[in-house]
């Protein structure tokens, strides 16, 4: 199965949004992995609850180092904040590398509700482009 890893620094937002939204587009026709290039050790918890606004649960996702997938064969990279582009290295097997940078909602200020609303707002970005992609994926497996 084609394993595609999300990064961004630290594996506590952005990374995890992406990973659901990816993985309840695709379901098991691929295996959709997170990571970080300096892990938070936490997933942040306006990310799950903003994400179970959706219908999404990553409750159960975990902080973790981009090092443990070194070893692994990736079929496809993304990277979802720029920190993360720059310190991005080759997997083995790796096929494709992308880039789609979004907002960090980690450093929102403000309001709960104004908070709240950059996870919204940075999640819905997150989704266009990855039920977008997922949509890509499926169409193509089923040409293969």
């Amino acid at each position: 199965m084609k394993k595609i890893l999300i990064l961004c620094t630290g594996n506590s937002c952005r990374s995890h949004m992406a990973h659901g939204i990816l993985k309840a587009c695709v379901g098991n026709t691929v295996e959709v992995l997170s990571a970080g290039s300096k892990p938070a050790g936490y997933v942040h918890p306006k990310a799950i609850q903003v994400m179970k606004e959706i219908g999404i649960d990553i409750s159960d996702h975990t902080s973790k180092s981009l090092e443990i997938y070194l070893n692994q064969e990736i079929f496809s990279v993304i990277t979802v904040c720029g920190n993360a582009d720059q310190v991005c290295p080759m997997f083995p097997g790796q096929v494709n590398r992308h880039h789609w940078g979004f907002n960090d909602p980690a450093h929102a200020t403000g309001t709960e509700d104004e908070i709240l609303n950059a996870f919204r707002k940075t999640r819905d970005e997150i989704r266009l482009v990855f039920e977008a992609y997922g949509a890509g994926l499926k169409e193509g497996s089923k040409l293969n």
